[in-house]
């Protein structure tokens, strides 16, 4: 097998993974703030990193994998302004912020293992980790990095020269280029490592500490839970490329001031999913949840199909018709998997080979997927070619074993659909036919076209019926 290569965002370059420790790995991956549903634009990050997880464990790698729960401090500015996205939950649903939390890390997680995402070793959330977040500040402010203003303890990164490297911030720029009053912070780039709680406003989430009651900062946390965890020094930190200027360069200031590391060896980060070369927001309105591809009768193995089909480093655009075209595919793929009987065979060498040579390329899921096909149209022996698909699987983690086809019989409406669609087509109404197709799939059955006409493949029992 060659070499796991992974482009780390701090060199910037393709460089060969190898663990601190041999054989084992260390991976912390930034969870959600739980103050929302996410959108299918967050999931597609998890998709990344869990293909990343089987990839290392297909090379050889007893991983452990942390996912932290944000579950207070992310306020709604990354400059440190604005509330508690928590508070603002609680404020828009009048539940407590201890209830939305809750509610919504139950509705992450399911949608998580919807998208037959592996299990984190450990969740983490942030509110059972006050003290260590405490300890670290503490830390900090013995190295002198920690001044403290009216409303809170900040961390100064002009005592810190490799401040922002992770981005190439151009710190020089953002210092005399700032358009609004910095208050009573030193530089631009400082940021809240805790916030006092208001004089005349009762938090619900708040905490005594030694500098005044309140509450910790967003970047904190993942610095401490990652090193009770982890070490002061592990293998990979991922997330999202939104975290890399802000976020993930506090997270390495932080480290970097109390303990004289930069977290962790390698830094990567999936790009965004976009509508309309817009990234998915739920500021911006586009907020289209996992439940919402249910309600359009879409499994949600489609849309980790749908994340496969673009390198994690580059921006998947979304569509309905992109979507609609990854469920035929996976149903196509699903299909052909059930029709091959299940016996004592082995993998075919040179296709597995083809395929770890592109996991291997940076997690080059696309080509891995034309390798995929390219095995299903082989004429190889049927065992065989499931043997070899039960192997790709494992990183691919489309859950085919799991599948189970529905029984074949088409209801009455369907097939006078099916009828008036084969009628337009004979008279070559495609816009028709398409439409057709299209009510069809909103109804939860795929058509396929061939030289012997339609075919309709019913969706599965783990999917959206």
């Amino acid at each position: 097998m060659p070499p796991l290569m992974l482009y780390d965002t701090w060199s910037r370059a393709l460089r060969p993974f190898v663990s601190i420790e041999a054989g084992r790995a260390g991976m912390y991956c930034c969870g959600p703030t739980v103050y929302d549903h996410a959108h299918i634009g967050n999931l597609r990050t998890y998709v990344f990193e869990d293909v990343l997880r089987r990839a290392l464990v297909r090379n050889g790698y007893q991983l452990r994998h942390v996912v932290n729960i944000t579950d207070v401090g992310h306020l709604v500015s990354d400059a440190d302004e604005g509330e508690d996205k928590m508070e603002k939950g609680s404020r828009r649903t009048g539940e407590s912020a201890w209830t939305i939390a809750s509610r919504y890390t139950d509705a992450f997680v399911s949608d998580w293992r919807a998208l037959n995402l592996l299990e984190p070793s450990i969740w983490c959330r942030a509110t059972d980790h006050i003290a260590e977040q405490i300890a670290f500040i503490v830390e900090l402010e013995r190295g002198g990095y920690v001044y403290r203003t009216d409303d809170g303890l900040y961390f100064d990164t002009g005592k810190q020269h490799s401040y922002g490297y992770l981005a190439r911030l151009d710190r020089a720029g953002l210092q005399a280029g700032k358009r609004v009053a910095l208050g009573a912070k030193k530089n631009i780039t400082d940021f809240a490592l805790w916030k006092f709680s208001p004089v005349d406003v009762k938090r619900q989430m708040e905490w005594d500490s030694p500098w005044g009651r309140g509450f910790p900062g967003w970047h904190i946390e993942c610095s401490a839970m990652s090193a009770k965890y982890l070490g002061t020094s592990f293998d990979i930190h991922c997330g999202g490329e939104d975290h890399i200027a802000v976020h993930h360069s506090n997270e390495i200031a932080q480290t970097e001031a109390a303990y004289g590391t930069r977290l962790a060896n390698f830094w990567l980060h999936g790009r965004f999913l976009t509508l309309s070369a817009a990234k998915m927001s739920k500021s911006n309105g586009d907020f289209i949840r996992l439940q919402t591809l249910r309600d359009r009768h879409i499994d949600p193995i489609a849309y980790r199909y749908l994340c496969l089909t673009a390198h994690y480093r580059s921006n998947l655009h979304f569509t309905w018709e992109s979507l609609y075209a990854a469920q035929a595919a996976l149903n196509r793929l699903r299909h052909a998997y059930a029709r091959w009987r299940q016996k004592n065979a082995l993998a075919d060498a040179r296709f597995v080979a083809r395929f770890d040579a592109e996991v291997n390329e940076d997690l080059n899921m696309p080509n891995a997927l034309a390798v995929l096909w390219d095995l299903v149209k082989s004429d190889l022996p049927d065992a065989t070619r499931r043997a070899s698909v039960d192997s790709f699987d494992a990183v691919l983690g489309l859950g085919l074993r799991d599948w189970t086809p529905l029984a074949t019989e088409i209801p009455e409406d369907i097939q006078a659909l099916l009828d008036e669609r084969a009628r337009v087509r004979l008279e070559g109404d495609w816009a028709k036919s398409d439409a057709l197709r299209t009510t069809l799939q909103l109804r939860g059955w795929q058509v396929e076209d061939g030289r012997d006409g339609q075919r309709v493949l019913p969706f599965s029992r783990n999917g959206a019926e």
